[in-house]
């Protein structure tokens, strides 16, 4: 995440910390080998202080290309995969620079690394776009990590809210997605308390603690 202290999250697209970046990457991927993670979140960062968004995107756009290519070459020889995260402006961070998923798909495009995929926060992408049915539909194929939190309290998935949690995992099933659900948010009461509502689910799916069938036993 940079100098969190001077007001950094995260250096990938910020110009002139592009030392810090590699050595903070190299950090990361470290902790990531001793704990096995294959994924790292590559962040960002936020438009530089007293800057305009328009006057330094162009050279925003070039760090950012260069850093991933970086990132892509150095975790392709760990066999893992880096991941960019759209984070929205309109509430959580106004100066992040990267905040739609169609922004970070340009990127990955324009960067061309298979080692390197979509973070795709259902919670920000709501908040910036909506349409979730068909973004997760389209940008599929680049997606490396779903992380949910219910719209707009970011509490759990079955507090009051804009989004139909039952249904979007019913889709991303039904779209063949395989890896982790990462719950992105602030629990009303603690962290127990606030998973309560994934045993409610699992139940109403007919399964047991853990997701496996009842059938099965």
């Amino acid at each position: 995440p940079g100098d969190q202290e001077a007001g950094e999250l995260g250096l990938a697209a910020v110009p002139g910390r592009q030392a810090a970046f590699r050595q903070g990457l190299e950090a990361a991927v470290h902790y990531a080998r001793a704990v096995g993670c294959p994924r790292i979140h590559v962040m960002a960062g936020r438009v530089p202080l007293g800057t305009d968004r328009a006057a330094v995107a162009g050279e925003m756009e070039t760090t950012f290309i260069e850093n991933l290519r970086y990132t892509a070459d150095l975790l392709s020889q760990e066999d893992m995969i880096g991941l960019l995260e759209p984070i929205n402006n309109r509430i959580t961070d106004p100066r992040y620079y990267l905040n739609t998923p169609h922004h970070a798909a340009a990127i990955l495009e324009k960067v061309g690394r298979p080692n390197l995929k979509l973070q795709l926060d259902l919670f920000h992408c709501q908040i910036m776009d909506g349409n979730l049915s068909r973004n997760l539909e389209m940008y599929f194929p680049l997606i490396g990590h779903i992380q949910i939190a219910q719209v707009p309290g970011r509490h759990e998935p079955d507090s009051p809210g804009e989004l139909n949690f039952p249904y979007i995992f019913d889709l991303l099933e039904s779209l063949g997605y395989t890896g982790y659900v990462g719950c992105e948010y602030a629990p009303k009461g603690d962290t127990l308390e606030g998973l309560g509502w994934l045993q409610s689910y699992w139940e109403s799916r007919g399964l047991q603690h853990g997701g496996t069938s009842k059938a099965a036993k």
